[in-house]
């Protein structure tokens, strides 16, 4: 399975959009520093996501949500329980 995310940094008040097959190593990654565009902060938290059977599908939708603004990502995410 593929999954596209949304995770959150408050330190930051930064939401980053990905996808990945493995949301959890994915977010210890982020927190680790390892990751250049996210090594800023180390309290991002998965705060939106959706599966995949395909990384096509995945690499779709990462695309559709890179493109929505800040209000649209917020709208997208309220009432998602992670």
């Amino acid at each position: 399975m593929f999954y596209t995310y949304i995770i959150f940094s408050a330190t930051l008040n930064v939401y980053y959009k990905g996808y990945t097959s493995d949301i959890k190593n994915r977010i210890e990654y982020h927190n680790s520093g390892k990751s250049p565009y996210t090594s800023k902060s180390s309290d991002w938290h998965l705060v939106f996501f959706v599966e995949f059977k395909t990384k096509k599908e995945a690499l779709i939708e990462e695309k559709r949500i890179k493109k929505l603004n800040r209000t649209s990502v917020e709208k997208l995410i309220s009432g998602f329980k992670t």
